[in-house]
C-alpha cells in the first residue's frame, strides 16, 4: 500500500516534464498508477468481504516510535473504489476537457495525481499521525488545484478560503489526535478500536476531531468554502468536491466512530451538525439557477446525511452509511462531469439560458438522468438502497423518530434539486429556443456515463452492495437482527417514508418559483460567507493593532515580549507541577562556586554599567565564567566555543561601539524603564532556572537517541567526542543548513555595509560638488 502512495507522488514529481510536451500524454500517463492500485486492492476484495485485512507498517522515526501505519479494510476498500477508481476516470475526462498545451492542463495533471495519491494514504492509514500527514497533503493540493494560476481574484480567495478552514481545523483535529493518542497510550487506530479509551480526555477529543471533521466536510458553519470552491475546473470539483476530498470528513467520523460510540458528545454533535447541513444545503440547491453552484449545494447536503449516519455510531446506520458513502461518489461524480460537458458543449451552465438538450444530446440526457434518479433515491438505484436503509435504522425511540421526520424532509428537498437539476438542463422550455450544443466526445462520454452505470449495477447486485458494506457495519454490535440491504423489503415504515420523500419532493419542484420568490423576501439575518469575510476582516485589524504596537523597531522591547511569552505560557504550567528534587545538591565541584559567583557580580555591575564599553566587557565575563563552568562539568569543546563566540561578540560590540555615544542616555537609565526591565530578566531567569531543574529531574536515564549516537559514534562515525560526531555526521544536513543561513545573514550584513559606503561616498561627492 505504501508503494501505490508513493508510486503516485514520485510519478506526480516527475509529470511536469512530460506535460513541457504532451499534456494528453501526461492525463494518460497519470491514470495508471491509480488504476494499477484500483486493480491490486480490488483484487483482494474477497479477503476483506470474508472479514479479513491487510496490515502494513513502514518505519518513519522508529527513535521515537513514529511509523507510518496502513490497513485496508472494508471501508478502505469503499474509499478506495472512490479515490482510485473515480481518479482514473477524471484523468481521463480532464483531457478531453482542457485545451491542450495550456497551463492549466500541465498544472492539473500532476496536481491531480498526487491528490489521488495523498488521498489513497489517507483512506488506508492506520495510525493517526498518519492521517495527519496525508489529511494536510490534500488540503495543499486541493489549495494548488482550486487557485490554479492565481490570476482571477476568485479563484485566489476561493483557494485562499478552503486553505484557511480546513486547515485550521486540521490543525484542532491534530490536537485531538495528540489528546487521544497519548490518554490511550497508542496511536494506531485499529488498537484504539479493539480497546476504546474512556475519561474527560478522550471526550475532549472526540469534539476536537469533529471540528476537523466538520471542516473538511462543509458542515454548518463551515460550509461555504465549498460553494465558493466551484471556480476550479470541472474534472478538479467533480474529483475533489463531489468524490474524494469532503469524504475525507465523513470518511474520518466512519473510521473513528467505533471508537466513540459510546460517548454523547460525538453522536449528538454529529447528528445535529449533519441533519441541520442536510437541511440548509438543500434549500440553498433548490433556488440556484447555476448547475455547479446547485450540484456543490447538493453535496453540502448529502455530506450532513452522511455525517448523520456515521455518527450515529449503530450497526444499521452504519450500513446505510458504506452504501450512501459509494452511491453519492458515484452519482455526483457523473453529474459534475455532465456539467462540464454542458458548459463546453452550450458554452453556459445558467438553467435559465439552457433548453432543449435532451434531443440533441440524448445519451448525455440518459446518463445525467441515472445519476440523478440515484441521487434522489429511485429504485433500483443504488442511493435508493442507502436511503432506505437510512430510514430504517432510527425508527427506535422518539428521539430516533425526530431524526427520521427530518431525514425525510431532507430527502424531500433531495428529490426537488434532482429534478431541477435534470430539468434545468435538458428540458425544452416553452419560452426559450434550443440552445446551439456541440456534439459530445466518446472520450468524456464513456468516463462521465461508467460511474452512474456502476450505481445501477451495484443496485441490482444489492447482495454484493449489502456485503461489502456490511463488512465495515460490523463494527458496531447490532441490539437486534441487523439490517440488510435489498430492493424490496415488503411494505413497512422505510418503503413509505422513501415513497413519502419522492411525492414531497415532486411537489417543492412544482412549486419551486414561488418558493424562490419567497425565499428573496425574508430576511437573512446569518450568513456563512460574510461571517467569513468579517471575521478575517477582524483577524486583520487585530494584526495591524499587535504589530504596531509590538513592532516598535526596538530590540529590548522586543525581547522584554518574547520572554513575558516565555513565562506566561509553559512558566504557568511549570509553576503549577514544579516540585523540588529530593536528591538536589547546592554544587557538585568546589570550582562552581567561585565561578558562579563571578557570574552573578558581573550580571549585576552591568546594570550599574553607565559607559557602553564597561556594560559590553562586563557581559563578556559572564560568558568566559559560563565557559569555565563548562570546563568544570567536563565539557571542553563546548568551553572553547563559548570562548570564541564571547570573543568575536566583544570585538564586534567593540567595532559597534565607536559610533555609538560612550554613555547610555537618559532615557535608558530612567527608574521607569530600569524597574520593568529588571522584573522581566528577574522573573524570566527565575523560570529559566526552574525549567532546568525540574527537566533534569525528570530524566533518570539518556533517551533512546542519546543512547544510539553513544553506540554508533565511534564505530559509525570514527569519533570518540559524541557532541563532534553529532553535529558533522549524524546531523550533517542540519550543519549545512546553519551553515547556510550564517551565510546568507553574513552576506546581507556586508552588503548592507558595502552600501552604506556607497550611499555615504556620493552624498560627499554631492556635498563637494555644491
Amino acid at each position: 500500500m505504501f508503494g501505490f502512495v508513493v508510486a503516485h507522488l514520485v510519478v506526480a514529481l516527475l509529470l511536469p516534464l512530460v506535460a513541457r510536451r504532451s499534456t494528453r500524454a501526461a492525463f494518460f500517463i497519470a491514470a495508471i498508477p491509480p488504476a494499477a492500485a484500483a486493480a491490486w486492492l480490488l483484487a483482494r476484495t474477497p479477503q476483506v468481504l470474508a472479514g479479513g485485512t491487510m496490515t502494513e507498517t513502514v518505519p518513519w522515526v522508529p527513535l521515537i516510535g513514529l511509523n507510518f501505519g496502513f490497513r485496508l479494510d472494508a471501508l478502505s476498500l469503499v474509499m478506495t473504489i472512490l479515490v482510485c477508481g473515480l481518479g482514473v476516470l477524471v484523468l481521463i475526462y480532464a483531457d478531453s476537457y482542457f485545451a491542450r498545451g495550456r497551463g492549466d492542463a500541465r498544472r492539473s495533471a500532476p496536481l491531480l495525481l498526487a491528490f489521488a495519491g495523498a488521498m489513497l494514504g489517507l483512506v488506508v492509514a492506520d495510525d493517526l499521525t498518519t492521517v495527519y500527514v496525508f489529511w494536510e497533503l490534500t488540503t495543499v493540493c486541493s489549495f494548488l488545484l482550486v487557485g490554479q494560476a492565481g490570476i482571477s481574484r476568485e479563484s485566489r480567495r476561493s483557494a485562499l478560503q478552503a486553505l484557511m478552514i480546513t486547515s485550521l481545523g486540521g490543525l484542532v483535529m491534530l490536537l485531538g489526535f495528540v489528546v487521544l493518542g497519548e490518554s490511550a497510550g497508542t496511536y494506531r487506530i485499529s488498537e484504539l478500536v479493539a480497546h476504546p479509551p474512556s475519561g474527560t480526555a478522550v471526550s475532549v477529543a472526540a469534539v476536537l476531531i469533529l471540528v476537523g471533521a466538520f471542516t473538511k466536510s462543509a458542515q454548518l458553519p463551515f460550509h461555504n468554502w465549498l460553494p465558493a470552491a466551484m471556480v476550479a475546473p470541472t474534472p478538479i470539483s467533480a474529483y475533489l468536491h463531489a468524490a474524494s476530498m469532503v469524504k475525507a470528513g465523513v470518511f474520518l467520523i466512519a473510521r473513528l466512530g467505533p471508537i466513540f460510540e459510546s460517548l454523547p458528545e460525538w453522536r449528538y454533535p454529529a447528528i445535529a451538525f449533519g441533519l441541520a447541513t442536510m437541511l440548509f444545503g438543500g434549500w440553498r440547491a433548490l433556488h440556484e439557477y447555476d448547475l455547479k453552484k446547485l450540484l456543490a449545494y447538493g453535496t453540502v447536503s448529502q455530506l450532513g446525511f452522511l455525517v448523520v449516519l456515521f455518527g450515529e455510531s449503530s450497526h444499521d446506520a452504519a450500513l446505510a452509511g458504506a452504501a450512501m458513502l459509494l452511491g453519492h461518489g458515484l452519482f455526483k461524480a457523473t453529474l459534475f462531469l455532465v456539467v462540464g460537458m454542458i458548459d463546453h458543449q452550450a458554452g453556459t451552465r445558467d438553467i435559465r439560458k439552457l433548453s432543449g438538450l435532451a434531443s440533441s444530446q440524448p445519451w448525455l440526457a440518459v446518463v445525467a438522468g441515472l445519476a440523478a434518479a440515484s441521487m434522489a433515491g429511485l429504485p433500483p438505484m443504488l442511493g435508493f438502497l442507502g436511503k432506505e436503509a437510512a430510514f430504517g435504522a432510527f425508527l427506535t425511540g422518539p428521539a430516533g423518530v425526530a431524526v427520521d421526520v427530518v431525514l425525510v424532509i431532507g430527502s424531500m428537498l433531495t428529490v426537488a434539486y434532482s429534478l431541477r437539476m435534470w430539468f434545468g438542463a435538458f428540458a425544452t422550455k416553452p419560452d426559450l429556443a434550443p440552445t446551439t450544443v456541440k456534439p459530445a466526445e466518446m472520450q468524456a462520454l464513456i468516463p462521465t456515463a461508467l460511474p452512474a452505470i456502476g450505481g445501477v449495477l451495484l443496485g441490482l447486485a444489492y447482495p454484493l452492495t449489502h456485503e461489502l458494506a456490511d463488512s465495515y457495519a460490523r463494527s458496531y454490535d447490532s441490539p437486534g437482527k441487523p439490517a440488510e440491504l435489498a430492493l424490496w423489503h415488503g411494505l413497512n415504515f422505510p418503503l413509505a417514508m422513501s415513497l413519502l420523500a419522492v411525492a414531497g419532493g415532486l411537489l417543492l419542484h412544482r412549486v419551486r418559483t414561488p418558493l424562490t420568490a419567497w425565499r428573496t423576501r425574508i430576511p437573512k439575518p446569518l450568513n456563512a460567507q460574510r461571517g467569513y469575510e468579517r471575521i478575517t476582516a477582524l483577524l486583520e485589524r487585530v494584526a495591524v493593532a499587535v504589530t504596531a504596537r509590538t513592532q516598535v523597531g526596538s530590540l529590548p522591547t522586543y525581547l522584554g515580549i518574547i520572554l513575558v511569552t516565555v513565562v506566561a505560557v509553559p512558566g504557568s504550567a511549570l509553576l503549577v507541577s514544579f516540585t523540588v528534587p529530593d536528591d538536589l545538591r547546592a554544587y557538585d565541584n568546589l570550582m562552581q562556586l567561585p565561578l558562579a559567583l563571578g557570574v552573578v557580580v558581573a550580571a549585576l555591575a552591568v546594570l550599574r554599567a553607565h559607559r557602553r564599553l564597561t556594560a559590553v566587557l562586563l557581559v563578556g565575563v559572564i560568558g568566559y565564567g559560563i565557559g569555565g563552568l563548562f570546563i568544570v562539568d567536563g565539557a571542553p569543546d563546548l568551553a572553547l566555543a563559548q570562548f570564541l563566540v564571547e570573543t568575536l561578540t566583544v570585538v564586534a560590540f567593540a567595532f559597534v561601539l565607536r559610533r555609538l555615544p560612550e554613555r547610555f542616555s537618559e532615557a535608558d537609565t530612567a527608574k521607569s524603564i530600569r524597574i520593568p526591565k529588571a522584573v522581566i530578566a528577574t522573573v524570566a531567569g527565575v523560570f529559566v532556572s526552574l525549567a532546568a531543574i525540574g527537566f533534569s529531574s525528570v530524566r533518570h536515564a539518556p533517551p533512546e537517541a542519546s543512547e544510539y549516537f553513544i553506540d554508533h559514534a565511534e564505530k559509525g562515525a570514527g569519533a570518540t567526542n559524541v557532541v563532534n560526531s553529532i553535529i558533522v555526521d549524524f546531523r550533517a544536513f542540519d550543519t549545512v543548513g546553519e551553515i547556510a543561513v550564517l551565510a546568507v545573514a553574513a552576506t546581507g550584513v556586508a552588503s548592507l555595509i558595502l552600501a552604506s559606503r556607497h550611499e555615504r561616498r556620493r552624498r560627499e561627492q554631492q556635498e563637494v560638488r555644491k
